[in-house]
């Protein structure tokens, strides 16, 4: 069913035989249990007859897949691509040039939202996958034969799906809509490499005053460079609710560091010196604005509007009302909205967007008279 692939010369053999197929299903396994980076350790490939199992243990060089991979004229077939794209360039240095994604495609046809793959098979070829290796050690050697049958499968129904998906898109006119998530993807991976604002994303972070919150910034980019030095998760180092404990707390002492929650001993001994260290530095930063509060009930009802709205047009165009607009985007618009300068996001500005979703929420907005 599979053929294993650990060896330069195997690796070139499996090119050889793949050199003229413009349409390639793949797939990875790795881990990230307890690093930054994922671990890659193996890179399926089929044409749709023959399924490789690529032992990224045991090859060596990779310059041949490179090649193979980024060949901007041919197409790779991925189920929900973003992990895989951001593994494959981690460990390998591919950036895959034409992708078609499965996911993507099935939500546009309206075959179902963010569907994972074991689902989507089941729901088009009425077939139940085993999905209990998902979470195996990848790297350990030999891989088991149920491993190695459950990589296989995540990769065997890839070219069927295409086929009838893309065979969908073009019968409801939707190519085009395909072609600017497709895109948007690479965007999606280059925003998760971006931490340079992870200090917003943490829960409670709007209560910080000026100080506290330039001190928090400090401390989540100085735990992101150690996050990567190390190569262990941000959370190993020291955790979210802990960053902001001790921004609120502002703390010029180790000392002063005992007792915020989830900062042990052990983790104050370590890094207990370049938290003090970045609370004392932040104050020569530029200090900066406070985050915004949540929105007030009174707006928020603005937002339960909006959701209707955009359900009732996903109804009409037959598309899952999620791939219309999300939560974050709807925040933004009613926030600016409701102080008088409605700023629209930018996928919502251009596109199929901006001719559907743009004028569904533009009516709700006057209903409320935010303009």
């Amino acid at each position: 069913m599979s053929i294993w692939v650990d060896s330069d010369e195997k690796l070139n053999e499996m090119l050889d035989l793949l050199s003229d197929k413009r349409l390639l299903a793949v797939d990875t396994e790795f881990i990230r249990t307890d690093t930054f980076f994922p671990k890659i350790a193996l890179i399926q490939i089929s044409d749709g007859v023959e399924c490789f199992l690529l032992d990224v243990l045991a090859v060596r060089h990779y310059d041949g897949l490179k090649l193979l991979l980024e060949d901007p004229d041919r197409t790779l077939i991925f189920h929900a691509c973003a992990e895989d794209m951001e593994v494959l360039e981690h460990g390998l240095n591919i950036i895959p040039k034409n992708i078609f994604d499965t996911q993507i495609a099935a939500g546009i046809a309206n075959v179902g939202y963010a569907m994972g793959y074991a689902r989507l098979v089941q729901h088009l070829f009425d077939v139940e996958l085993d999905k209990q290796e998902t979470r195996s050690d990848w790297l350990a050697r030999p891989l088991t034969e149920r491993q190695i049958e459950y990589a296989a499968y995540d990769v065997l129904y890839l070219h069927a799906m295409h086929e009838i998906l893309d065979k969908m898109l073009t019968d409801q006119g939707r190519q085009l809509w395909f072609e600017e998530e497709r895109i948007a993807v690479y965007a999606l991976v280059s925003e998760r490499k971006n931490t340079q604002n992870y200090h917003r994303k943490l829960k409670g972070a709007w209560r910080l005053n000026s100080g506290s919150l330039t001190a928090l910034k400090r401390l989540c980019d100085w735990r992101e460079s150690a996050a990567r030095s190390l190569d262990k998760p941000r959370s190993h180092i020291v955790k979210d609710n802990s960053l902001l404990e001790i921004a609120r707390r502002m703390p010029s002492l180790i000392a002063e560091l005992h007792g915020i929650d989830d900062l042990h001993g052990g983790t104050i001994k370590r890094h207990g010196s370049s938290l003090v260290n970045e609370v004392a530095s932040a104050a020569q930063d530029e200090p900066l604005q406070r985050l915004p509060e949540p929105l007030a009930k009174s707006v928020s009802a603005v937002m339960k509007s909006m959701r209707v709205a955009l359900a009732g047009l996903a109804e009409r165009i037959e598309l899952p009302s999620e791939f219309l607009s999300n939560k974050k985007e709807l925040e933004s618009i009613v926030r600016s909205a409701s102080q008088g300068n409605c700023v629209w996001p930018e996928r919502l500005n251009d596109g199929w967007r901006e001719g559907l979703v743009k004028p569904a929420l533009q009516g709700v907005l006057t209903e409320v008279k935010f303009w």
